[in-house]
């Protein structure tokens, strides 16, 4: 239900034909042309046939396109221009795609222009940090006044070193010049991690003084073939550094003067992609010296769209159903209200191919959920009012379209259940109209407060939970029914649906005599059959076992309480909110207080309990009712065709 059904198909074509026929599929995206490696693998294959790869162009073209993509980064950088709030594709006419890119060259030269500022920004910023780190070193001997080509004189050592913090420099000192009186230092600095020392030695008691080094932990610095005085090399440096940046911000500002280009490089980015793409696609093609052969699937819908497209080309081809229980790729349909609640089915996994899609069977339940656990209308209206207008500001596509379509149909569910529970803002209006009115008015909620009365809802949760649950065991019957097992339909859902109603009616004191014999038969049903897969002992002990998972029910029922709890968390501190914003009275300041209450306060509710929501509301879906029937792992569909991230290709209908 709700998955596409398949076909198979196989081609065989003459490799002449072969270029038209993989722009005429990657135009038409229908087909999923799949890996030949197991062909390849047969012998008798193997020796025939040979992978149509041409890995080189692949390289090449991938190459290019990281070209391409590292000028639009660049240029989104370092660009002025306002950026979208989300990314979508720009509609552009076939024609006026195969325009654009006549000018391919002159873009190529473009990305070669930006990528080269690009690099030379990078150089430059590397420069401007290795000379800043030199500065840096140099700043703690600035009172060193000695030019640094000067390491010695004729009858003495220049050493310039450093101690650790942790060593007493004074001391140091002392004892160098004690034990080598032909000896001076001097310390010009210190900080946290290390003293900085300049030491004056005869060359003949060069060896003395290195005993002392060694006993305080002395390191030589070097600075290398630097000349002139600390401070004369610090003001060079603070020169070049300057020179550098300047460098920098005129490239900067020669990137952003590309700025304007943008729009070529994402045509060339797309074109490239659709050749890597048709590229890459051909080492899933085997071949001959003149033919070659490929095998894929495609939905059944489009089977004479493609038989026609083929005939066209003139290729030989076979389209069948697929094998009795062959896997398939999954390509979910849906239609109307259910489509943007595929996002939540392939956020956990796609369903098997030979099982059933979800989504149809959860989608109303997980807006109903998603409403009644952030439970403010006021927050629902927000909510709808945003993702409305992006649906209609935006031209989004796939998982993003569909999430956003999701949470305006869950903010129209929120708007109704806040609502009927009276939430609006919490109790904006009845704290707003006492603070500052002084009267006693609100909005009063079409059902009921869930603050005045949590029990009822409560077992109003655990009444959804419960038709929840029947749904999910219901779809796993089913399932066996489509199998061919109707017994196992009715002995482990069949059965269930007896015991659990009897107790439920038992509970509630409905038709108690009909309900008791519904539950024990049910439940003796269980014992009986629970162990039917296993052998002696087994079935007995089976059937036992069966019957405990009773309290697998219990506990799942027990796991929608969570719409209650989210629900009064968010009306709580929405209440909260409210209150401390009322503390500054009547007055202006009382005005601005609740202001700046409602704005930080509302918005943190809002985004934390809408994504508390969101996440509770899968979890439910997730565990309680996938765990009751759904069978994950299947493939996703994926159709050959222009992949493309910045522009949609407008083609004119036949």
């Amino acid at each position: 239900m709700s998955i596409a059904k398949m076909k198979k198909l196989s081609v065989i074509g003459l490799v002449s034909n072969r270029e038209e026929l993989m722009e005429k599929l990657m135009t038409l995206g229908v087909v999923e042309i799949t890996d030949q490696e197991d062909k390849l693998s047969d012998s008798q294959w193997h020796e025939m046939v040979a992978r149509d790869s041409d890995e080189q162009t692949v390289a090449e073209y991938e190459s290019q396109i990281s070209g391409v993509s590292q000028a639009l980064s660049v240029l989104e950088k370092y660009g002025t221009g306002k950026k979208p709030l989300l990314h979508t594709k720009k509609p552009i006419t076939l024609r006026e795609f195969q325009e654009a890119l006549e000018r391919k060259q002159q873009i190529e030269e473009k990305v070669a222009h930006i990528n080269s500022l690009s690099a030379r920004h990078a150089e430059l910023t590397n420069s401007i940090n290795k000379t800043q780190s030199l500065k840096l070193s140099l700043e703690p001997w600035i009172k060193y006044d000695v030019p640094l080509e000067e390491k010695e004189t004729s009858t003495a050592d220049i050493i310039l070193g450093v101690v650790p913090s942790t060593v007493d420099a004074l001391q140091f000192i002392d004892e160098l010049e004690e034990k080598v009186p032909e000896s001076m230092a001097k310390l010009l600095k210190s900080d946290a991690e290390q003293h900085y020392i300049y030491v004056v030695c005869l060359k003949e008691k060069r060896d003395d003084a290195d005993d002392v080094f060694r006993t305080y932990g002395f390191s030589k610095v070097y600075f290398g073939d630097m000349k002139g005085t600390v401070k004369e090399n610090i003001s060079a440096l603070e020169k070049k550094v300057e020179e550098l940046t300047a460098e920098k911000v005129q490239i900067e500002e020669s990137i952003r003067d590309r700025e304007g280009d943008s729009e070529d490089l994402e045509l060339l980015y797309d074109k490239l992609v659709i050749l890597r793409d048709k590229a890459a696609i051909r080492q899933n093609l085997l071949v001959t010296k003149k033919t070659f052969y490929m095998s894929g699937w495609l939905p059944a819908k489009v089977a004479d769209k493609v038989s026609s497209l083929l005939e066209e080309v003139g290729c030989y081809y076979q389209i069948e159903d697929p094998e009795k229980g062959e896997e398939t790729p999954v390509l979910l349909l849906n239609g109307g209200f259910s489509t943007p609640f595929e996002a939540i089915t392939k956020l956990y996994a796609l369903p098997d191919s030979r099982a059933i899609d979800a989504t149809p069977f959860f989608s109303l339940s997980y807006a109903i959920f998603f409403g009644m656990m952030l439970g403010d209308a006021a927050y629902g209206v927000v909510l709808a009012v945003i993702t409305g207008l992006i649906l209609k500001k935006y031209k989004l596509e796939g998982m993003k379209y569909q999430l956003i379509k999701m949470f305006f149909f869950c903010g129209i569910s929120t708007a109704f259940w806040g609502a009927m529970f009276g939430g609006w803002f919490g109790d904006l209006v009845a704290v707003a109209g006492k603070t500052f009115f002084n009267a006693d008015v609100s909005i009063p909620p079409i059902w009921f407060s869930p603050l005045d009365d949590p029990m009822k809802l409560l077992l109003f949760c655990f009444l959804l939970g419960g038709i929840h649950l029947f749904i999910g065991m219901g779809l796993n019957g089913w399932l066996s029914i489509k199998d061919g097992r109707p017994l196992d339909a009715l002995f482990d859902v069949g059965l269930w649906y007896l015991l659990l109603i009897g107790v439920t009616l038992l509970l509630v004191g409905i038709v108690p005599t009909v309900a008791k014999w519904m539950a024990i038969i049910g439940a003796v049903g269980i014992v009986l059959t629970g162990g039917r897969h296993k052998r002696g002992l087994g079935k007995v002990i089976g059937g036992f076992g069966s019957l405990y998972g009773i309290t697998g029910y219990l506990s799942d029922v027990l796991s929608y309480s969570r719409l209650l709890a989210l629900g009064l968390a968010s009306s709580v501190i929405a209440s909260v909110v409210n209150n401390m914003g009322s503390f500054g009275g009547p007055g202006i300041k009382g005005v601005i207080l609740m202001a700046v209450a409602f704005i930080i306060g509302h918005t943190y509710n809002f985004a934390i309990n809408g994504l508390g929501s969101f996440v509770h509301s899968c979890r439910l879906q997730y565990v309680e009712f996938f765990g009751k029937f759904y069978v994950s792992g299947g493939e996703a569909f994926q159709p050959f065709g222009e992949n493309t991230k910045y522009v949609d290709i407008l083609r004119e209908e036949n």
